[in-house]
């Protein structure tokens, strides 16, 4: 394929291609509007219960669909097309939120009945997620790819840090303003999405079967770069998260209180929406695996120097050169699997990195929890920087193959 199209070399290159624009709005909005929904369950379970536990069940709830569909809904992706698939969770999704509307117009005694439509999201976004990051693979070229992801990974960052705050400012006008915007903002990402028109795609046709809808755990176990980009992202968030711990810093030891807290929440988003605007314009052109092994090392040094910070600005600082960092692994990570995985597995594929992402977040956080319960904060949150450059350093090793991956245009 040639690579002299002026569009590859463009900060705005895959927005040349109109299917992407309306992906990439269609994948904002439903991101932008389910961060409103956390809120406000958040908020209105916490006014029902008073009881903390019930807060730790929103995100089980919602997890747990994508660990126990992972071998459909990636394989309901490849067989009956991504576009198709990710629009209809998206109209779930809505329809999701027109029931929290009318559960609170109700009135509400206990979570239960949230729960039971939480359950039902969770399914919704089980397969937009395999789905929507399949999709994009057939929307722009592979030398424009790299710039695709980056975009993405602006749009989500953006989303997921003004999406709580608009959460809390329609939750304070009304539990139901803030559960009809996002019906109204996840119908219009259904509509954009089934408006594309069919992209080509490489669906199965064989008669489906047990053994096939494990072809896309056999893949990523066979193919190396593949398995080194998954593992790495697994372990490497798993021992380096420091979210959980973000209060215990602002109210303990940098004394900064609730506003403070925003701001450190903050930080990392801010530092990975910086280095994706830059990488949009500046891709990575060659040694593509040592910068990314780079990253993940860069990861886990400035969260040893977050957890050893006594000064809320170095603190803050050490945050946001955090995110910039693991968006630079990120970046080449999410190019690396999907131009290395074969389009008719890509779904398939995709669901399985979607479990293993959430798996590690939600782990990393009960992994830092515990081990500050046990050694103290600052000591858990250093142990988890050094475990993520030590990770970096033997996933090098053991996987010459993603070290020595070069390019991000579809060329090794």
């Amino acid at each position: 394929m040639s690579t002299e199209n002026p569009a590859s070399s463009s900060q705005y290159a895959a927005f040349q291609h109109g299917a992407f624009l309306r992906y990439w709005l269609a994948r904002f909005l439903a991101t932008f509007a389910t961060q409103i929904v956390s809120v406000a369950v958040g908020w209105q379970i916490y006014d029902l219960t008073r009881d903390p536990f019930d807060l730790g069940l929103v995100g089980i709830i919602q997890f747990a669909p994508a660990l126990m569909l992972v071998l459909v809904t990636g394989a309901v992706a490849d067989r009956f097309g991504r576009r198709r698939i990710m629009g209809l969770a998206a109209g779930l999704e809505a329809l999701c939120a027109v029931a929290l509307v009318l559960l609170t117009l109700r009135g509400l005694t206990g979570p239960g009945p949230i729960f039971a439509v939480l359950a039902v999201f969770g399914v919704a976004r089980a397969f937009f997620g395999p789905a929507a990051a399949s999709l994009v693979a057939n929307l722009v070229p592979p030398k424009d790819f790299a710039n695709a992801v980056a975009w993405n990974s602006s749009a989500w960052q953006t989303a997921t840090i003004v999406g709580p705050v608009a959460g809390g400012v329609l939750y304070g006008l009304s539990a139901e303003a803030a559960y009809g915007i996002a019906a109204a903002l996840m119908a219009a990402s259904s509509l954009l999405i089934l408006s594309i028109p069919k992209p080509a795609q490489q669906t199965e046709t064989d008669q489906p079967t047990l053994s096939s809808l494990f072809d896309g755990f056999r893949y990523i176990w066979r193919e190396k770069v593949v398995l080194g980009a998954i593992s790495l992202d697994l372990f490497a968030v798993l021992l380096g998260g420091a979210v959980a711990l973000l209060p215990v810093y602002a109210r303990d030891i940098l004394e900064l209180g609730p506003w403070g807290l925003g701001l450190l929440r903050a930080a990392p988003g801010m530092g990975a929406i910086f280095v994706a605007m830059w990488l949009a314009g500046h891709p990575v052109r060659d040694h593509a695996g040592y910068i990314m092994f780079g990253g993940v090392a860069l990861f886990g040094a400035f969260t040893i120097v977050f957890g050893i910070s006594t000064m809320p600005w170095l603190s803050i600082g050490a945050l946001a050169l955090l995110g910039a960092s693991d968006m630079i692994s990120v970046y080449i990570r999410e190019t690396l699997i999907q131009l290395w995985t074969p389009d008719r597995l890509r779904g398939r594929v995709n669901a399985v990195n979607m479990v293993f992402v959430g798996a590690s977040n939600e782990l990393g956080e009960f992994r830092a929890g515990t081990m500050a319960a046990f050694i103290g904060t600052v000591p858990a949150v250093v142990f988890g920087g050094v475990g993520a450059i030590a990770v970096a350093g033997l996933w090098a090793v053991l996987f010459p193959q993603l070290r020595r991956a070069r390019h991000l245009d579809g060329r090794v």
